[in-house]
């Protein structure tokens, strides 16, 4: 059986729309391709090629469909499984930790042939029988480590962000729609303490600040890059075009659409 005909899965929970990843997870495609941007780089998925998206990042992804159609594999590696999983096998760390939201995978034979052990395992709806979930789980971490013995230090990494510089995290990070909680936490801060920060640093109220960065960079890409209102709002954080376009003329008199 070629890997092209083994069928889209997701064991774990669904990827979230919030653009916060909550925990780490393993992401193959079959058909179609995948483009992710994580504030500070674009990385695209081609079929036949897999990464680990890893948690407590920001990012943005959207699938391009080859002839109407997008099947992928994605395998979640949550916090409970990993800290089990550690407890059975001899964890080897190496410091070689690359920086990048989503980690590029080597090709290999391995990952190929456990891609293809998945077919008996799929039940009527479609899905990885639960029963054998976390044993496949777990086969397929012992293959990642095997492969990339560095990602230890990624997936085995428990501890919570540390405290970052507010001003170039935020001014990175200004695009991505979550609540003010997930920008508290993955700067290091508590709610509080991070509301009065973002007040010391930039003299506004978060919210304020967002929206004012995000206009900024609306106005600039229709002006000077010349494009439309409806190709960029989502990217900028927006949650509908209306509301775009009413924060749009109200800070700066004008429509988008006539810029």
């Amino acid at each position: 059986m070629k890997i092209t005909e083994i069928k889209s899965c997701i064991v774990g929970p669904s990827i979230s729309a919030e653009q916060f990843i909550s925990e780490h997870f393993f992401l193959f495609v079959i058909k179609g391709s995948m483009n992710g941007y994580d504030g500070n780089k674009h990385h695209t998925l081609k079929p036949g090629e897999s990464c680990i998206v890893r948690k407590n990042r920001l990012a943005r992804y959207n699938k391009v469909k080859d002839n109407g159609q997008f099947e992928k594999v994605i395998f979640f590696f949550d916090e409970v499984f990993l800290r089990n999983f550690q407890k059975k096998h001899s964890i080897t760390f190496l410091k070689h930790v690359s920086d990048d939201t989503f980690i590029k995978l080597k090709k290999d034979i391995l990952i190929s042939s456990f891609l293809l052990s998945l077919e008996p395992y799929y039940n009527s709806s479609g899905d990885i029988n639960k029963t054998f979930s976390d044993v496949k789980r777990e086969e397929l971490l012992l293959i990642l480590l095997e492969l990339q013995p560095e990602l230890s230090d990624i997936l085995f990494d428990f501890g919570i962000p540390g405290r970052l510089d507010l001003e170039e995290f935020m001014q990175k990070n200004y695009k991505f729609n979550v609540s003010m909680e997930r920008f508290a936490f993955l700067t290091g801060r508590s709610l509080s303490s991070f509301k009065r920060d973002f007040k010391t640093t930039f003299n506004e109220t978060p919210n304020r600040w967002l929206t004012k960065r995000r206009l900024q960079e609306a106005r600039f890409l229709v002006e000077q890059k010349r494009q439309r209102p409806t190709d960029i709002y989502l990217d900028l954080g927006f949650e509908d075009l209306s509301h775009f376009s009413f924060a749009f003329k109200k800070e700066f008199g004008v429509s988008a659409s006539s810029l």
